[in-house]
């Protein structure tokens, strides 16, 4: 007569290991609830740094569009140029490089890291003002 293994129960381990069980742990240490005040203080954080990081995907993909010479009459081009010329912070005439290529990559690319840097620095000050 084969022998039929026996379902599991409540409390059988499944899995060999000699480890013990660890315990749950709550979301929030201590058990709080979560307030509306620090989910709206997270939304604000997350859009802050959404909106700076879109601005830093627009001044690279800019600068890339210009490396590689894109065609300055496609409309993604054109889209993509007209909030590179808004988001640029000034940079855009920083530095005068030989190649305008690489002086696009240079300028572009160093306005796309102050954005993230400022993403990050308003994300930071946001979380630690609210309570």
């Amino acid at each position: 007569m084969p022998h039929t293994p026996k379902p599991p129960q409540p409390g059988d381990r499944l899995v060999a290991s000699s480890a013990p069980p660890r315990p749950h742990r709550p979301a929030l240490p201590g058990g709080r609830p979560v307030t509306t005040r620090q989910r709206a203080v997270s939304t604000v954080v997350y859009l802050v740094k959404l909106i700076s990081k879109v601005a830093a995907l627009a001044l690279v993909l800019y600068a890339v569009f210009t490396a590689f010479k894109a065609n300055p009459a496609n409309v993604w081009y054109q889209f993509v140029e007209s909030l590179a010329g808004v988001l640029s912070l000034g940079l855009a005439n920083l530095f005068q490089l030989a190649d305008p290529r690489w002086t696009a990559m240079v300028n572009y690319g160093l306005a796309a890291i102050v954005w993230l840097i400022i993403g990050s620095s308003l994300a930071g000050l946001v979380r630690r003002a609210a309570p």
